[in-house]
């Protein structure tokens, strides 16, 4: 079985602090969004090569990170976009990824943006046991966040309706982006592209395949985090911290009251400030500061501010 792991976009909800690095690469705890997926990925043996789609643009990070990291199934594969009006979409980017490393098995895509609670070796499970294409489904639990992702129907687990993107939702419970597709239906995304239907979202290629080979749902509890924005990106720290700190051993944290899910990263100088729902990346210096529900880039410096929700990118220098 192959995986595949979309790591294409540019993050631009979450500038500048993705502006010059992969949002797959933001800290979450102790390991980074995207290694967590490395991790399960290498540890099931019925993986045996793991693909990193990417743009032109990130490729030398993506490439330094594979190179430095110790997993050894993932090798990258790269897109000849470089910029956002270029992407192909998700399903015209598979189709092409397929074509270029040659994957006819079974596979398993999914983004590298993705946190999830539950363990890819049970998501496998369930896909062999069915043999049929197989998505990932969460309950979000808000008709109005359901709005911005692809709905699914089911009868058991077996997916008798899609919605993608509705107006008017008709349920809660969302696809999210994992999937599983037999070996037999990676010639049908060039099919499909080639009858001119929609290369972006990968939830009309769902539904398209709903007709013609039937899908089923793991449907999961817990938690799930699209990091797509601060927001989410702070609530995937809040959840892995789980009300806790993480100060690395080279940073100084003095005279400084922490509040929860605060992460301080290496090099990082905190004096007189209080800190509650932040990530401070490393080198950043804030003195006497207040700082709430924000992300500080690294090699930033602060001093005698007070800001909430706020992201702040790297080099920066504000004093009040």
């Amino acid at each position: 079985m192959k995986a595949v792991v979309l790591a294409g976009g540019y993050a631009t909800r979450l500038w500048p602090i993705t502006k010059n690095r992969p949002k797959m690469f933001l800290p979450v705890g102790d390991s980074t969004v995207i290694d967590r997926i490395f991790a399960e990925l290498e540890a099931d043996d019925r993986i045996d090569e793991v693909f990193v789609s990417t743009n032109e643009r990130f490729a030398d990070e993506f490439r330094e990170h594979i190179r430095d990291s110790e997993f050894e199934k993932p090798t990258l594969s790269v897109e000849d976009t470089s910029e956002e009006d270029e992407k192909f979409g998700v399903v015209g980017a598979l189709a092409q990824l397929f074509e270029r490393e040659g994957v006819e098995d079974d596979t398993l895509v999914i983004a590298g943006d993705n946190l999830i609670s539950f363990d890819v070796s049970e998501f496998v499970d369930f896909f062999e046991a069915k043999d049929t294409p197989t998505l990932a489904a969460y309950d979000v639990g808000s008709y109005e966040r359901a709005k911005s992702y692809g709905l699914v129907e089911l009868e058991g687990d077996e997916v008798v309706e899609f919605q993608e993107k509705p107006d008017d939702p008709n349920s809660t419970l969302v696809s999210i982006a994992c999937y599983a597709f037999p070996e037999d239906v990676i010639p049908m995304f060039d099919e499909y592209l080639e009858a001119g239907e929609n290369p972006d979202e990968p939830g009309w290629f769902i539904q398209w395949l709903q007709s013609r080979t039937g899908v089923h749902a793991f449907t999961f509890e817990d938690a799930w985090f699209d990091i797509g924005t601060p927001e989410s990106y702070l609530d995937a720290v809040a959840w892995t911290l789980d009300g806790e700190t993480l100060v690395d051993e080279d940073a100084t944290v003095e005279n400084t009251t922490l509040g929860e899910n605060v992460h301080v990263m290496d090099g990082a100088e905190v004096v007189d400030s209080s800190l509650d729902r932040a990530v401070i990346f490393p080198d950043a210096t804030l003195y006497e500061c207040d700082v709430r529900n924000s992300i500080i880039d690294e090699d930033t410096r602060l001093e005698n501010v007070d800001f909430s929700g706020a992201l702040v990118g790297a080099h920066t220098h504000i004093t009040n």
